[in-house]
């Protein structure tokens, strides 16, 4: 892609490796970081490592299975990664104490409700 364009949604804008460089010029910068974006391995390059999407969280609401990733500047300005490797599903559902049905939205599904006994001395 080049120049900007409407993302798939039509809530935001997308743009291309030609934006990316031109801001950093203009800014005099040489790397833009950014976040809100759920991406696979929990960073991700764009515009030839101009640019780094980074995403904390993995497993992201329960419905994705991305690696979430943290990001380190040391004194020289060199960048390094963490990865937060994705919790299995079958683990994710026992720490919940989800089972293996699922929901609508593919999250554990929700217990049948029980019958409370009548409480003694009460009713017939």
């Amino acid at each position: 892609m080049i120049g900007w364009g409407e993302n798939d949604r039509g809530v935001s804008f997308t743009f291309g490796e030609d934006i990316v460089a031109q801001f950093l010029r203009k800014m005099d910068l040489d790397l833009v970081c950014r976040a809100h974006q759920v991406v696979e391995d929990g960073y991700e390059f764009f515009a030839r490592r101009q640019l780094v999407t980074i995403f904390s969280a993995p497993n992201y609401c329960g419905e994705f299975d991305n690696a979430g990733g943290m990001m380190a500047v040391d004194e020289t300005l060199m960048c390094s990664f963490q990865i937060l490797k994705p919790a299995e599903k079958a683990k994710r559902q026992a720490l919940s104490g989800g089972t293996p049905a699922t929901g609508a939205r593919g999250g554990p599904a929700t217990p049948p409700a029980t019958r409370k006994a009548p409480s003694p001395g009460r009713g017939s």
